[in-house]
């Protein structure tokens, strides 16, 4: 290896880290098992050519809030990032549903008797937005100048993490829409980590948003991509890294690999503590993928469905409770959890001809599970949007089992990389003050199994690259990330 740096993996957390490197005036190589580079930012044409699907990740709630992204500027870049009406839905029984209308006050008159106590909740989290956002991704290792933000977070988590959670609200439409958005923890609920996922969540609905890229989320990995190139720094797909030694040379390795995989290519090179760590992580449960072409937008019993970038199926707050915390003790029973997203209803530029739009969806399902997804997952839509089978042109389905072999980091389907329980989401992969740095010198973990965790944010491979260069290049200031910043022609290092 000639490169200063080697990246493996190029999902948005290995690119942020390859970003990173490159404008700190490093030279940089990025290696990629999969064909096409992104990750879970890939978008491609699965029925037809001119229908694009998101294979894995469709809607970006950290693409302009992480402090990662707020300086890297998708739209500076010419991502656009477009906003629903209603950044999501959660229909009930009887054709009802509850709205998380983009805009706070549209919301809160949604709700009827429980308007006031959702503003209570949310304002004061989105009055504090940017150090909460803050304290939650950039690893929870300092306090941030502004304690009120860890504050607001731990009063929500104790009212909305505990058996407290279940009378928080009189009415089930703001019960289940505050279950729904904490549902994305996908593990055991109600807990501390559920609802602080949808503390994090929940805020940003009516703040920077849930966008949807134009095009497909392959938008956001292209602007990181072109950004590495114009840094000097190489991208090479197609070749899996099946030993650590053969990336000997480089001063800095990292990777954005789970620990399963870490000990896959590095496993005797460790120290047997470490490996014991690496082998006691715990993953949560699967994600089980349908991908839909249908005819027409999906015909939700209450239209007003239809205007939400995101649509999470399932029932009332005792019903998400109960199969989430079923499914993460990997018991099968009931109907899933489903989160369902139709871009178009967005992006209309996504719509192709005869009418013809992706759907994209996804159940919660027990670790490993083999089970094709494909008629549960289009039963619990209909549940909700009575005829949505008869708008179905083609579908592909992807078992929980399968989401691994498609990609080795999501171990049994955890598209979480790794239980999302309050001591995991902090201490991932295993408990150290640098989660990052390994015992090997100069290697590095940047994946999702590392804080702060699951989203495309680009914050775990930010953090890994910061702490590589103090210490394998002796660089402690954080290089520019925005468009408008130098473009580190001179090596980090010299002097």
């Amino acid at each position: 290896m000639t490169a200063d740096v080697v990246v493996v993996g190029s999902g948005p957390n290995g690119l942020s880290a390859a970003v990173t490197m490159a404008r700190a005036g490093l030279s940089v190589e990025v290696y990629e098992a999969a064909p096409d580079a992104g990750g879970g930012l890939r978008t491609t044409s699965l029925f037809r050519e001119d229908v694009v699907h998101d294979i894995c990740s469709a809607v970006h709630p950290m693409a302009t809030a992480s402090p990662f992204f707020r300086e890297f500027d998708l739209r500076a870049r010419g991502v656009e990032l477009l906003q629903p009406e209603i950044s999501y839905a959660h229909p009930l029984a009887g054709g009802r549903a509850a709205l998380a209308h983009h805009d706070l006050d549209a919301a809160c008159a949604g709700l009827g008797r429980d308007g006031r106590a959702w503003r209570a909740l949310m304002a004061p989290l989105l009055a504090h937005s940017g150090p909460v956002v803050d304290f939650v991704l950039n690893g929870q290792r300092r306090l941030p100048e502004n304690l009120l933000a860890p504050l607001l977070l731990a009063r929500g988590m104790l009212g909305h993490g505990t058996p407290l959670a279940r009378r928080a609200f009189a009415t089930e439409e703001a019960a289940a829409l505050l279950a729904g958005v904490a549902a994305h923890v996908v593990g055991r609920m109600p807990t501390l980590a559920s609802a602080g996922t949808a503390l994090l969540l929940g805020h940003l609905a009516h703040g920077t948003g849930w966008p949807v890229p134009r095009g497909g989320s392959v938008r956001i990995a292209e602007a990181l991509l072109a950004d590495v190139a114009a840094h000097g720094g190489t991208v090479t797909t197609g070749q899996r890294i099946t030993d650590l030694r053969d990336l000997r040379g480089a001063r800095a390795v990292l990777l954005d690999l789970g620990p399963k995989e870490f000990l896959a290519v590095a496993g005797p090179l460790l120290p047997r503590a470490y490996r014991a760590g690496l082998r006691s992580f715990r993953y949560g449960p699967g994600a089980a993928k349908v991908d839909y072409l249908v005819s027409g937008p999906v015909p939700w019993a209450d239209p007003m469905v239809g205007r939400a970038g995101t649509v999470h199926l399932g029932g009332r707050q005792q019903d998400v409770f109960r199969q989430e915390s079923l499914t993460a003790r990997g018991r099968r029973g009931g109907a899933p959890f489903v989160l369902v997203v139709d871009p178009a209803a967005t992006d209309p530029g996504r719509i192709g001809a005869n009418g013809y739009r992706p759907v994209w969806a996804y159940a919660h399902v027990p670790n490993g599970d083999p089970t094709d997804p494909g008629d549960l997952v289009t039963a619990r839509i209909e549940q909700y949007a009575p005829g949505f089978a008869d708008t179905v042109v083609e579908r592909r389905s992807m078992s929980a089992a399968a989401l691994e072999r498609y990609n080795p980091n999501y171990v049994g389907g955890d598209i979480a990389a790794g239980a999302m329980t309050l001591k995991q989401t902090v201490l991932r992969p295993v408990p150290r003050w640098d989660p990052y740095r390994t015992p090997l010198r100069g290697v590095y973990l940047c994946s999702a199994s590392t804080p702060p965790g699951p989203g495309v944010h680009g914050m775990a491979g930010y953090l890994a690259a910061r702490s590589a260069l103090r210490r394998e290049f002796g660089v402690r200031a954080a290089p520019p990330l925005s468009p408008a910043g130098p473009h580190g022609s001179r090596r980090a290092g010299a002097a």
